[in-house]
């Protein structure tokens, strides 16, 4: 059987070999979570009963590569057999897309001279993470990727990782914070709270980190979570973790009760009240997309202006109405949350139950549109 690890059908997509993806899963497994540019065919039952007619038809250049896909790779397997009878060489994804949850994929933000940030994307979960670089040292914001990846990239450009942060205590995926500043000595850097159990520097509202030519200020924005922080980078991109989004905003039901929840969308009216004073021109570099992310190179960013003027949540002044719009529209919760936060919580891989692909596996629910 011909197999294709993550890393390298990774490699495949960001150099634009010609590659055929092929996507067996049903189409409600389809729905959030998919591979860029992937064909998808719900065959997966036809497959699993090793039906040969249901590869029959199909046709595939000869100088492009087959890749199938399916949830964990076992179904796919059986389609590369079917199509490999036919003389077609197909290779299948190791691990199917839980594995493919941990891969990336990264873009420049245009961004003022002295100061580079890259975003780093998992294309799959749809988890944005940055790096902040001037003079040679650098910060990473919401690392959500292993963290040899960040030091692979700082390294690449000749930074010293010197801080590490988080917005909030992520609910959908494990937070790489506090191993990367374990691995790099960096500080570890999270809003002042009491959710975890293990030694961080705390940000205020309106304290500072200084680095090269970055100067980064701590807005405190509470509604997503209690302790929800941006921070905004010379006065010019703010960073929004799961308060912001693109097109969307925060949900403020995780791991509380009806009562609570209410009081955390008023806390993030409020918030988002705040952020509409920033100048229209901010650009927004969010925690998270609900998308995959396609290997072109280009940042997911918007202004802050651009954002509510075509974001129908945000233009709404009526703060019960909001509440009751937000509280409306919550997406179905993500799976292992509890969990997730747990191991965010304790800062602690040791006791995991599942592996991590497994615990993670899936879309980000955290937006409300």
């Amino acid at each position: 059987m011909n197999t294709i690890s993550v890393e390298t059908l990774q490699r495949w997509l960001e150099e634009g070999r010609p590659i055929t993806v092929i996507d067996i899963r049903h189409t409600k497994d389809r729905e959030e979570w998919y591979i860029p540019g992937s064909l998808h065919l719900d065959i997966y039952d036809a497959v699993a009963a090793r039906d040969p007619s249901v590869l029959a038809g199909l046709n595939f250049p000869l100088d492009e590569a087959i890749v199938l896909v399916c949830n964990m790779g076992v179904t796919a397997a059986i389609a590369a057999e079917l199509l490999n009878q036919r003389g077609v060489k197909a290779y299948v994804l190791e691990g199917g897309m839980q594995a493919w949850s941990l891969a990336y994929n990264t873009a420049e933000v245009p961004f003022e001279e002295g100061v580079e940030i890259l975003q780093v994307r998992r294309t799959g979960k749809g988890c944005l993470s940055y790096m902040i670089g001037s003079e040679k040292e650098a910060a990473v914001i919401d690392p959500s990727v292993e963290a040899q990846v960040y030091q692979a990239l700082a390294q690449q450009r000749g930074w010293t990782i010197r801080a590490v942060i988080d917005t909030h205590v992520h609910a959908d995926h494990i937070s790489r914070a506090l191993t990367l500043a374990r691995q790099t000595g960096a500080t570890l850097y999270l809003p002042e709270q009491n959710r975890v159990h293990y030694a961080f520097t705390p940000l205020h509202e309106g304290d500072s980190l200084d680095f090269g030519r970055a100067h980064l200020i701590a807005c405190r924005t509470p509604g997503h979570t209690e302790e929800s922080t941006c921070y905004l980078l010379n006065h010019k991109a703010l960073f929004t973790g799961d308060t912001l989004f693109l097109d969307a905003v925060g949900r403020p039901d995780l791991h509380t009760d009806v009562e609570e929840a209410r009081r955390r969308a008023e806390l993030l009216y409020d918030s988002l009240l705040r952020l509409q004073s920033l100048p229209p021109s901010t650009l927004i570099l969010p925690g998270h997309t609900d998308r995959p992310i396609p290997f072109d190179g280009h940042p997911l960013v918007r202004t802050l202006g651009e954002i509510y003027q075509t974001t129908p949540l945000l233009k709404e002044r009526d703060k019960q109405t909001f509440v009751d719009t937000i509280l409306a529209r919550i997406p179905p919760t993500p799976p292992n949350y509890l969990e997730i936060i747990r191991i965010n919580e304790s800062g602690s891989l040791e006791t995991l139950e599942k592996p991590v692909t497994e615990l993670e596996a899936g879309a980000n629910r955290c937006a409300v549109h």
